[in-house]
């Protein structure tokens, strides 16, 4: 079954998909009317982060760097044990080094792409339209695809989140009502969400189980969320 993605724009309230909130974001009247009041100082890019039925749209400066970015993708969705993590753009990769144990892969497999840091401002490496990537956990990866959307003149002083997907509507593998957790070992093999009266009996034991959470990395690496409220 597939979920429904939609989410709610910060300004206007309304309700709108993925594709459809790219569009009206760009024409939202609520936040023209906050732009207008806003000074025209510095460029402000407009990103799209997604990954399945999940998805976020944010603002940033120009100026800001991928590594900005990528603290803000940790802080919301991603982070759980300080792995590695990259962008990809024309094929070029920007790697941000922990120091962790995924600091191991590249002598591993080896370095497929050149490799810069993450301290690239956005104006350098983004141009409106493109599509690029980026990756956490080199072992247990998220992928999300992301996309500069639009850009115009403003005053913001950090990241923005203007539009968010809710929840989706994971519901359990046993009885069908609203999933409250998901199993780890099940998912590996399928659906593993489970409502909280099935959870506690659940074959695979409570070790296995994860919290739902509105983010990609759901039932990974024993991530348990980080910040689910804008």
């Amino acid at each position: 079954m597939k979920l429904k993605s939609e989410g709610v724009c910060k300004f206007c309230n309304k309700t709108f998909s993925s594709a459809a909130m790219s569009r009206h974001l760009q024409s939202c009247n609520e936040h023209k009317k906050i732009q207008e009041k806003e000074e025209k100082k510095w460029k402000v890019f407009l990103l799209r982060a997604q990954a399945g039925p999940f998805f976020v749209y944010f603002e940033t400066k120009a100026s800001s760097t991928l590594k900005d970015v990528d603290k803000f993708l940790r802080d919301l969705w991603l982070e759980c044990c300080g792995h590695l993590s990259a962008f990809t753009i024309n094929n070029v990769r920007y790697e941000l080094e922990t120091e962790g144990v995924d600091s191991l892969w590249p002598d591993i497999f080896g370095i497929a792409q050149p490799i810069k840091t993450m301290s690239s401002k956005l104006y350098s490496v983004l141009t409106p339209g493109i599509k690029f990537m980026h990756e956490y956990d080199f072992g247990s990866t998220t992928q999300l695809d992301m996309m500069f959307i639009s850009e115009r003149q403003g005053n913001l002083k950090k990241i923005d989140i203007l539009a968010r997907n809710n929840l989706p509507d994971f519901v359990c593998i046993s009885c069908g009502k609203s999933a409250k957790a998901v199993c780890t070992q099940c998912l590996n093999e399928g659906p593993g969400f489970l409502c909280e009266k099935c959870a506690k009996k659940h074959k695979c034991g409570e070790d296995m189980l994860l919290p739902v959470v509105n983010s990609p990395r759901i039932g990974v690496c024993g991530y348990t969320g980080n910040r689910d409220e804008w």
